[in-house]
């Protein structure tokens, strides 16, 4: 094993598991396997008999996931550490376990079952978001809509798990997402019985505030369309006892306490109602209030409910009597009168309140309270009871009343949910008790238990069939997989000669008890292994469940099989007068009749009516099968509600408590299933990703994936057994999945090393140049280098100089001597005398040099001398030494000569001791005489040494006066220096100061020449902006041509197109020009001399009966793909203005008015959900805005206008109320534009931004266990990424700029889409907890990056468009950033101000390491972030409203378009109109 994973799990008596670290390597054999805990070594005891060693442990990256079914060792204990690390690190408490969803109460409210978060569930697969039961909600109501079949959820756990919110929300989550639109609001219906339900059938226990204390099945109805229509309960095993007893710290059900809150309230004055306090039914407990909880408010809410769901005034005043009733006959006092005898005080003023609020005879009710009625075979007998009976009957009619009380409001709720249509499918959510077993086990644990069986069985079968489709969908081969079956225990419940069936046996018997019945099944089921009597109890018999052993007291098993209530008590109910007036009452006591009612003391003859005999357990046992059928029809999905402790503390874990409770509700089953063949499964494309780091090149360059990771794989693991390859996922057998993490991790692990190693050997390079640079070491080693190196060069430049003289001279002497000596006979003798002293000086010289050589070699020779004599001594020392021991050696040789040779021959011996010593004395007189040698050598040596250590003297004495000269020579070179320095710095200041002069005169000149060159640069400026006016006059004359020529070039196009109605055209023209030419008569009278041409005034005309056609033609008819929208994209907005102004100018305020209701009309009629459309009207009518505006003749809108612009405002009506109609248009038109693009745009934001590996490398996909996601299949499909995101952007972008859109609304769209592009993704990284990772943080800013560089390439940086995705930075820098110091903690909440707490603390909870390399984070950490933000304010929201708009304006922009200049293309089929 390699250390990183010898690891394990080990029993532990507080912690159920213990985590231990091997020590020593287990061999077979071995008794004993050594570990090392937390607190010390510990060894663990092997059988080597049965070698059974413990489980291992899986490795850290692996821990934290979605599904259990991904980890690689599958076991208890993984399950149960996994879970710990989600609930209490994470703080997540929802996990997938295969099909099961596994959720931890959390006694916390948290913000995420918000609107938001369903719609976010809303259409995602099972695998893409993390584990919620929105998420099981959405699968069964895909399922349904896909396949057509009806659907259940399951939802089960022990009391105080939260079974009962976790239905309620799945509830909700069907009414949020199949609104159906109708004003009958069955949605709200549906979900407003629950608190009707909750009020009357939950209570308070010792482990739950909110306990159902009763089964219910909801089915919810819906039509072909898949919106909820309707909804039906069934309800089961309602705890009845409780109306009449309660447990310490218990309450009895909602409703009472509810209404004891309520009692001063008008309509509660008649129910004479007192504080719960007083009431024995609701203060048995002891505890009447729920910390928290206000019941009064709980009252107005089941009120409002009750008038919610239709149940009238007269209903709900009929339920609060008996309810009422039902308090008052718990305060009935029944006393005892002695010889078995009991009687009820007439004055009882409870009894009063009873019979008035019900209508009934106090004389009956005491009499048969107080009384039984015994029929025999010939007579018919009355006979008193003792108190006890007495008030057994009391509680007995109490519990029936609220039994039957409870169906009639469900009957009711059912009658108010009743779908109007005809039901095409339903979805059923089943609310059940979990398995139970507490100290004291009765009748109800018993039917509780037998349930669960029931649903075990049915929950093991789905697992198999569906374990065994996975593997033939795969083609992998199909080995049967041993799985527990639980039927032996529900033959020993239910099947004939039962547990049921003796019961119901017992029953018959009017003197039948408790102990007989547990005889029977001691006698009858003893030779059952699943059934076991008690050693130290003949009370109570022992089943052996499919969770655990659960001991039951059969004490009162009989009485609440039977669930006795006498005739006479119902009759006199049913004589009652106020009940025979309410329809409620009648519904619960007029069909109440004897053969529903157990009758124990009749004859012991076969009763004519089966119905008779019907015990409580056998209509449970029929409603159980009723169930199981209508779930069986049905497909199943799993919630199991775990309870993480009996404290309810907030995210407490105690792991003794949730391994009960995953052993009792079948996730340890499905594990044990799962693991039994191959329980890790990954798609070749996770595969390939997360392991393709362990590829050789070669194998990473095939184009077949698939064929790759077979490649891999068996080059990996040797052992094919292993591992099988299905169709698209690759099975693993347990561990596999751990080997291969721990190859990825040591290839991981050596490029880290490798890495590390060159970065901090550069590192450190450049650090060693950095500081290299800056020390004052290499400064002065350079200065000084500098200086050394310039002494030098005078040295030997000065050296060079003095030789080149004295040659010079030589040469200069050489050649003198050459001409003139021959001449001069003086000259000659001087020459001679000359030479003579030359050869003088050098005998003179050789000499002193011969004395010196001989000088300094015998200073060198008494020096070796001296060396030498040392050695010397050494070398006789240790001969001296050798010699002594050679002495001692043959004096202990002579000693011991005597005696061996006595033994042997003596005079041998003797004279070979003789010629020893001779040669012995020899040797020491040989070396006697060399000790004496070297002796007088000593001396020798000693005298030598003497004369040079005077010499040495003396030398010493010489060398002392050698540094003086040495300073003397420094003082003077240093003086040489600084006088040199100085000559060296007046020169510099001479050379800077004349350097000074020359660039003062070369700025001088450069001035000049600028200040010249400014000139001539005005001028041009001067120049260019005639020119810049003179081509604007030509281009905005060049613009009037070419819209002239392009409306004549269309015309022409039209005619040589239709030459069939030439003639028609021919006749239109004409008539158009007639009346163009009246048009400019008119205009020339009222128009001067102007350049703008004066043959039209910008107005168009046409007749009222043709309004229609004008419509239909510019509006409804009119496609913006034309070659003359593409030419001027306002035309419309153009003639429809110029149709206005005429009307305008002719005063007519009809035509006007028709015709701007009509214009608003058509462009309402005439965009639905097509983009090009709604872009093109878009702008039109933003165009149209800003005309009415501009010529309004308003001052604030004609700043920017022409002259002939300002002349042709509108004069006779003012049309700002049709402008803010026109507003309201365009604004509608703007939202419905956004909301087609998001439509566009959604399905690819999540791919691109999140999935899609946009740094390809970078992340790597973790195995996502049963539940895959829906883009990891094998098949490579195409897929969105960021570059899909941008090409979106840019078409859209690309039909506003094509429709002439104002940039101002460009930039509101795009900011409004930059918007959702953030929200949506970061509200799937608050739902998924695989997208919480440094390395996907990286990906998040890349594509960021992305953006904002398509921002500047479009120019739209004004738009702040980037800002709206800070929050999506942000989270992106928080998944990047270190998380572990105080200083940590402190930066995050300073630098992430865009997020809230809420999201702040789920996204460090969430942070998912990728690699063992990558560190989670601590708990503490998370809660230091807390307390750094407990003070800031601001939303509390886990989520972003993707459906937020910005509020879009519409600023006002002036348009340079001349009217009078436009021209109408025949192809728009305006010919009816007329230019004036």
């Amino acid at each position: 094993q390699n250390k990183s994973y010898n690891r394990v799990w080990i029993p532990d008596a507080e912690h159920v598991w213990r985590s231990a670290e091997i020590l020593r390597d287990f061999h077979v054999g071995d008794n004993v396997l050594e570990l090392l805990l937390e607190d010390g070594t510990h060894h663990y005891p092997v059988d080597p008999s049965n070698t059974r060693l413990p489980p291992l442990r899986n490795p850290d990256i692996l821990v934290g996931e979605n599904d259990l079914t991904a980890l690689s060792y599958l076991h208890e204990p993984a399950v149960l550490h996994n879970l710990k690390v989600r609930f209490v690190e994470s703080r997540i408490i929802y996990t997938y376990c295969g099909i099961i969803l596994v959720a931890v109460n959390p006694y916390k409210q948290l913000p995420i079952y918000g609107d938001a978060i369903i719609h976010a569930y809303s259409g995602q697969n099972m695998g893409d978001m993390d584990p919620h039961i929105f998420a099981v909600a959405e699968e069964a109501y895909k399922q349904m809509a896909r396949n057509h079949k009806n659907q259940s959820i399951i939802v089960s756990g022990e009391s105080g798990a939260g079974k009962t919110v976790s239905a309620r929300y799945t509830m909700r989550y069907f009414a949020v997402v199949s609104k159906s639109g109708s004003k009958t609001k069955v949605e709200d219906k549906v979900l407003a019985s629950n608190p009707i339900t909750e009020a009357i059938g939950n209570a308070k226990t010792t482990r739950n505030d909110n306990s159902s204390r009763f089964g219910k099945y909801t089915e919810i109805s819906f039509d072909k369309k898949y919106q909820i229509i309707g909804a039906n309960m069934r309800t089961y095993l309602l705890e009845k006892s409780r109306v009449v007893f309660q447990a310490d710290y218990e309450r009895n059900y909602h409703i009472f306490y509810q209404m004891c809150s309520c009692a001063h309230l008008p309509e509660f004055k008649n129910l004479r109602l007192l504080s719960a306090d007083n009431f024995q039914y609701t203060s048995m407990g002891g505890d009447i209030t729920i910390e928290g909880v206000d019941d009064k408010k709980d009252m107005e809410e089941t009120l409002r409910t009750f008038s919610l769901l239709g149940l009238n005034k007269d209903f709900q005043s009929d339920v609060f009597k008996v309810l009422a009733a039902i308090l008052h006959l718990g305060n009935v006092e029944i006393r005892n009168s002695g010889d078995d005898k009991s009687s009820v005080p007439p004055s009882d003023p409870h009894l009063a309140v009873f019979c008035e609020l019900l209508g009934v005879r106090a004389e009956g009710l005491v009499r048969w309270l107080c009384h039984r009625r015994i029929v025999l075979v010939a007579e018919t007998v009355v006979k008193p009871v003792p108190k006890e009976r007495a008030v057994n009957a009391r509680d007995a009619l109490a519990k029936q009343i609220y039994a039957h009380l409870f169906d009639c409001i469900i009957n009711r709720i059912n009658t108010a949910l009743q779908a109007p249509g005809k039901q095409h499918a339903f979805i059923g959510v089943l609310d059940i008790y979990g398995f139970e077993t507490f100290d004291i086990n009765s009748f109800e644990q018993f039917c509780i238990n037998y349930a669960n069986e029931k649903l075990q069985q049915q929950f093991n079968l789905h697992v198999f069939k569906l374990e065994q489709e996975e593997y033939m969908k795969e083609d992998i081969p199909w080995t049967l997989i041993d799985f527990y079956d639980n039927q032996p225990v529900i033959d020993l419940i239910e099947a004939k000669m039962g547990i049921l069936d003796l019961l119901d046996e017992e029953c018959l018997f009017p003197q039948g008890t408790d102990q007989s019945w547990l005889q029977k099944l001691y006698s009858y089921l003893d030779a059952n292994h699943l059934f076991e009597k008690p050693r130290l109890s003949s009370q109570a018999f022992v089943v052996q469940h499919f969770a655990d052993k659960v001991e039951y007291q059969c004490k009162g098993f009989l009485e609440k099989n039977r669930d006795t209530l006498y005739e006479e008590l119902v009759d006199i109910l049913r004589d009652s007068k106020v009940i025979k007036g309410r329809i409620l009452l009648q519904l619960l006591f007029f069909g109440y009749t004897v053969d529903s009612l157990w009758t124990p003391y009749l004859p012991r003859v076969k009763p004519a009516n089966k119905q008779l005999r019907t015990s409580v357990g056998e209509k449970f046992r029929s409603s159980l099968s009723l169930l199981m059928e209508t779930l069986n029809a049905t497909t199943p999905h799993y919630v199991r509600c775990i309870k993480p402790n009996d404290e309810k503390l907030p995210f407490e874990y105690d792991s003794r408590r949730v391994v009960q409770q995953l052993r009792a509700c079948g996730v340890l089953e499905t594990i044990r299933i799962s693991a039994q063949s191959y329980p890790s499964r990954w798609t070749y494309i996770e595969f390939y990703s997360r392991y393709s780091i362990l590829m050789s090149h070669q194998e990473a360059d095939l184009n077949d994936k698939k064929q790759t990771c077979k490649n891999v794989l068996q080059r990996l693991i040797q052992d094919t057994n292993q591992y099988k390859f299905g169709r698209t996922k690759i099975f693993f057998r347990a561990g596999q999945v751990a080997y291969l993490e721990k190859l990825r991790l040591d290839r991981l692990r050596e490029a880290c090393i490798t890495i590390q190693k060159h970065v901090r050997g550069w590192s450190q390079r450049r650090k060693y140049l950095c500081m290299r640079e800056g020390w004052a070491a290499v400064m002065i080693q350079r200065h000084w280098r500098g200086y050394r190196v310039r002494q030098v060069y005078q040295l030997v430049r000065l050296a060079s100089i003095t030789i080149q003289a004295f040659t010079r001279g030589w040469m200069a002497r050489k050649q003198y001597r050459k001409i003139y000596a021959p001449a001069n006979p003086l000259f000659t003798c001087q020459m001679l005398k000359e030479h003579k002293a030359l050869v003088l000086q050098k005998y003179c010289r050789a000499w002193l040099a011969r004395r010196r050589f001989q000088t300094m070699r015998r200073l060198v020779l008494n020096v070796q001398l001296s060396y030498r004599v040392q050695q010397l001594r050494k070398k006789i020392e240790e001969q001296v030494n050798i010699f002594g021991s050679f002495i001692l050696i043959i004096q202990i040789v002579l000693k011991n000569i005597p005696g061996r040779i006595a033994e042997n021959n003596t005079e041998i011996l003797r004279e070979d001791h003789e010629k020893e010593m001779e040669i012995l004395k020899e040797e020491i007189k040989r070396l006697k005489e060399e000790r004496i040698g070297l002796n007088r050598k000593l001396e020798e040596v000693d005298q030598m040494n003497s004369d040079l250590q005077e010499q040495v003297i003396q030398l010493t004495k010489h060398i002392k006066i050698i540094p003086e000269l040495r300073r003397d020579l420094s003082s003077l070179q240093n003086q040489r220096n600084n006088v040199d320095r100085k000559m060296k710095q007046h020169q510099s200041f001479l050379s800077l100061y004349r350097h000074f002069e020359e660039k003062a005169e070369e700025l001088e000149e450069v001035k000049r020449e600028l200040q010249s060159q400014v000139e001539e640069l005005e001028e041009e400026n001067d120049h260019l902006k005639r020119l810049q006016q003179i081509e604007s006059e030509a281009k905005s004359k060049l613009r009037q041509e070419t819209s002239r020529l392009t409306a004549e070039n269309m015309d022409f196009e039209e005619q040589l197109d239709q030459k069939d109605r030439l003639i028609k055209k021919l006749q239109t023209q004409i008539k158009s020009l007639e009346t163009s030419q009246k048009g400019t008569d008119v205009a020339s009278k009222q128009t001067s001399a102007s350049a703008v041409p004066k043959d039209y005034l910008g107005m168009l005309e046409y007749k009222r009966e043709d309004e229609p056609r004008l419509i239909q033609n510019i509006i409804l008819d009119l496609k913006p793909k034309g070659v003359v929208v593409n030419v001027i994209p306002g035309l419309p907005a153009y003639i429809l203005f110029m149709c206005v102004r005429h009307a305008d100018y002719l005063n007519d305020e009809a035509k006007l008015k028709s015709l701007m209701n009509a214009i608003i009309g058509g462009v309402k009629n005439s965009h639905h959900k097509d983009l090009n459309l709604l872009s093109f009207w878009l702008s039109n009518m933003y165009l149209l805005l800003n005309s009415l505006k501009q010529y309004s003749g308003e001052e604030e809108f004609m700043k920017q206008s022409t002259p002939r612009q300002k002349k042709n405002c509108l004069r006779n009506f003012d049309l700002s109320e049709h402008r803010q109609i026109l507003s309201d248009l365009a604004i509608h038109i703007y939202h419905r534009f956004i909301t087609v693009m998001e439509k566009t745009l959604t399905p690819t934001i999540v791919p691109g931004m999140l999935e899609h590996e946009s740094l390809q490398g970078i992340s790597s996909m973790k195995p996502t266990g049963f539940r895959k996601r829906s883009n990891s299949i094998y098949e490579d499909l195409d897929t969105y990424t960021i570059s899909s995101i941008i090409q979106q952007l840019s078409d859209f972008h690309s039909t506003m700029t094509q429709h002439g859109m104002e940039q101002g609304l460009i930039r509101q769209a795009v900011k409004q889409l930059f918007f959702l592009v953030g929200a949506i993704t970061f509200n799937n990284i608050m739902l998924r907890k695989d997208m919480c990772s440094c390395r996907k943080g990286m990906q998040i800013r890349c594509n960021i990056s992305y953006l904002e560089e398509w921002l500047k390439l479009k120019d739209l940086q004004g738009s702040n468009a980037i800002d709206t995705l800070k929050p999506l930075s942000q989270t992106a820098w928080l998944l990047q950033v270190n998380k572990s110091t105080d200083d940590d903690a402190k930066e995050i909440s300073e630098k992430c101000t865009e997020l809230n707490p809420v999201q702040i603390v789920k996204i460090l909870n969430s942070y998912t390491p990728i690699d063992d390399f990558e560190k989670r984070v601590t708990s503490s950490f998370v809660r230091k972030v807390q307390s750094l933000l407990q003070d800031r304010e601001g939303s509390t929201h886990l989520m972003l409203d993707t459906g937020y708009r910005f509020q879009v304006t519409f600023p006002f922009c002036p348009s340079s378009q001349a009217l009078e200049l436009l021209q109408v293309p025949s192809s728009l089929r305006l010919d009816f109109l007329t230019k004036i």
